[in-house]
């Protein structure tokens, strides 16, 4: 991924703003970036023991932040040699700058999913799939709108099959609790999770085919061969360094599990193909990004934003909190005659305000990527920036949504931090893609799902205080986001 990279030491007075570099003037002064990009090779790798290692993700951007007394530098992202061929960046870390990540007309998106390095497309049936296309290639617009077909036909099987799995999860969980004192939460989640979106979107209960209950095992292991060169797995620094870290993990090991998956999704979405065969794309193709979108988007995400909403209505609110999200959520649902439905939970706004709190705090797409499609002028609270045609721009978004700044207490949970005036704040919720005021489109690379993995999240907080008063929770860390057990769990009066 080679790119014209300019030296960091380029001078303010070499650079003019003018209107076709930058959407407004600025009377912000003009900086050159700071930061650097090391030796080559010796620098990336010296960036990513740091980032792995040495100081741990968060320490190694607010280190650099106060080195460089810049939420806008330059660094090497992860992995660098021998999987990434170019992992230079401009890093973006403040809610000013880091919006430029969505606007396309600035920045390419093509095969930046992943940040610096593109997994082999042997991982998904040899087929770049719509994460990874820009919007200007013609079968992004093709392959959103299958999804988006997908989203509208199925619709009315959200909210049955959602109460349907995560009844037998809560079930599971509490004869767990009752048999040990204490129940693991995430590997039923998973479960939950999968059979969710197999019963909702394709009219398929997982357990009754030839998955079984391994499907989560088998998205795991092949998310690990997707995106193990950014993550710490807690293995020896030497073992991840000379596997993981610096080799791309050989796609046949894992291609019997994707294969699994594949059979389950081809004899499963029928109605979308059809879909997919009007906008002519070929069912094997379809197949292959439904499995993507469905596996590592959205499986992945509620894989982490559940258990992170566990983790901060236990620890953070309390039983006092509960009482009062509960009365909101049973009130609104008697008033719609005993059931949960759409116009009902728009009664709810501290429901939403938490779902939106934890999707700021903890957003399950942490990174944003982008190529500048020409050169750009890029603007910080504190000054504007050059960055040049090519440079890659990289944003880590918890810094970006706990902007001190934008937000008043921006590392605490705030559960009404979005009830009425403060429902001005959602453009700086940006864990879609985008900003949460703004939709997606055929057009923008704004996560497809992004109502559905809302009003989902909606729904498990809503069936969460249905059937419970208030519950207690210990929190770990695990590879992706938070580790629960459930600790106590009170039925509801």
């Amino acid at each position: 991924m080679s790119s014209h990279q300019p030296s960091s030491q380029s001078t303010a007075s070499s650079m003019q703003v003018s209107p076709a570099t930058n959407s407004s003037s600025t009377n912000l002064p003009v900086r050159s970036i700071p930061g650097g990009y090391g030796r080559p090779f010796f620098g990336p790798i010296s960036d990513r023991l740091d980032y792995f290692y040495k100081q741990g993700r968060d320490e190694f951007f607010q280190s650099r932040v106060e080195k460089y007394k810049s939420t806008v530098y330059r660094a090497n992202m992860p992995p660098g040699p021998f999987i990434a061929s170019d992992p230079r960046v401009i890093v973006l870390l403040d809610g000013k700058s880091f919006p430029v990540l969505f606007d396309v007309t600035k920045v390419e998106k093509k095969d930046v999913f992943t940040g610096t390095y593109m997994p082999s497309t042997k991982l998904t049936g040899g087929y770049r799939v719509l994460s990874y296309l820009d919007p200007s290639e013609p079968k992004h617009e093709k392959l959103k709108r299958v999804l988006f077909y997908l989203l509208k036909a199925r619709r009315d099987h959200v909210i049955p099959e959602f109460s349907t799995s995560f009844n037998e999860l809560f079930n599971g969980v509490e004869k767990e609790l009752a048999k040990n004192g204490s129940a693991s939460y995430n590997d039923a989640n998973d479960q939950a999770v999968f059979n969710f979106l197999g019963r909702a979107w394709f009219g398929k209960n997982p357990p009754d085919t030839k998955l079984g209950n391994n499907g989560p095992k088998l998205i795991s292991l092949w998310l690990l061969f997707n995106i193990g060169p950014i993550l710490s797995l807690g293995l020896p620094k030497i073992i991840e360094e000379l596997t993981f870290h610096s080799f791309p993990l050989p796609s046949f090991l894992v291609k019997g599990s994707y294969q699994k998956l594949y059979d389950f999704f081809y004899s499963s979405a029928g109605v979308v193909y059809e879909e997919a065969e009007r906008q002519g794309i070929s069912k094997e193709e379809a197949c292959h990004n439904i499995l993507f979108a469905t596996c590592f988007n959205t499986f992945g995400g509620f894989k982490i934003v559940f258990p992170s909403l566990l983790t901060h209505l236990g620890s953070a609110a309390g039983e006092k909190f509960h009482a009062q999200l509960a009365q909101e959520i049973r009130s609104a649902v008697s008033a719609s005659n005993g059931k949960i439905t759409m116009s009902a939970m728009e009664q709810m706004p501290l429901m939403q305000s938490v779902v939106y709190e934890v999707l700021r705090l903890e957003p399950p797409v942490m990174f944003q990527y982008g190529k500048a499609k020409r050169d750009l002028v890029i603007e910080s609270h504190d000054a504007a920036f050059e960055v040049k045609k090519g440079e890659m721009l990289f944003g880590y978004q918890p810094f970006a949504t706990k902007d001190p700044k934008i937000f008043d207490r921006p590392e605490e949970f705030v559960a009404d931090r979005f009830v009425g005036e403060g429902a001005k704040l959602l453009k700086h919720v940006l864990w879609s893609n985008g900003p949460e005021t703004e939709s997606p489109t055929v057009s923008n690379k704004q996560c497809a799902g992004k109502d559905f993995v809302v009003f989902t999240t909606r729904l498990f907080v809503v069936e969460l205080f249905l059937r419970y008063d208030t519950f207690t929770a210990e929190v770990g860390t695990s590879v992706l986001g938070s580790a629960v057990s459930i600790t106590s769990l009170k039925r509801a009066s």
